[in-house]
């Protein structure tokens, strides 16, 4: 298989960790070469910049130093796990990518989607992936339900103006390129097995 680079967006609260413990499990019983990472994260630098950011004390942080923090795990994810492996020829799933970026700080954040995108064009070379899972659900209803059953990071603890905003922010960039919206206001069974179907499909292609 050539290595491919897949990508899983959604709101906070939208499953994508749970998608991701199943869609593990799926590759390894199928002896699927594959790599998971995680945004921000994914390596020993990325963890240390994850810890900064999602840290509740981190709460006097300026919006544009959140974006550079964000780029800048990205950088090093991309250039120590995420392009190596996919020269490999293995599959690489990342929980979360530019496009994150682009809804929570570009839009949410009002710092620019423009400029927000530029800073991640250098982060990561330019580097795309070939496919964008969305997981699509209402973000308050999952984040209110997420935050009853544990503790909320800094971003989390955000009002629900600004979670309403990614959400709305996802909704405008998914305009602008196309990506597998999978439903995920459906039970976990029911998303599972709908993005499972999607990576078969993927998978299958030369």
């Amino acid at each position: 298989m050539n290595g491919k680079f897949i990508v899983f967006e959604g709101s906070d609260g939208s499953g994508k960790s749970t998608v991701l413990e199943r869609v593990k499990s799926y590759l390894d019983r199928k002896n699927i070469d594959y790599v998971l990472t995680r945004e921000p994260g994914g390596t020993s630098i990325g963890e240390q910049i994850r810890e900064i950011l999602l840290n509740v004390d981190s709460h006097k942080m300026h919006d544009r130093t959140e974006v550079l923090l964000f780029a800048a795990a990205r950088a090093q994810s991309v250039e120590e796990k995420v392009k190596p492996n996919i020269e490999a020829g293995k599959l690489v799933i990342s929980d979360r990518y530019v496009l994150s970026s682009l809804a929570y700080q570009g839009y949410a954040r009002q710092v620019g989607v423009d400029q927000v995108k530029a800073i991640n064009d250098f982060a990561t070379d330019s580097l795309k992936p070939d496919y964008t899972f969305f997981l699509d659900v209402d973000p308050i209803t999952v984040l209110n339900r997420k935050k009853a059953s544990e503790d909320p990071d800094r971003l989390e603890k955000e009002t629900n103006l600004f979670h309403e905003r990614v959400y709305e922010g996802y909704k405008q960039l998914m305009d602008d390129e196309d990506f597998i919206v999978i439903d995920a206001s459906k039970t976990v069974d029911e998303v599972v097995n709908n993005v499972i179907e999607k990576l078969d499909e993927i998978l299958e292609e030369k």
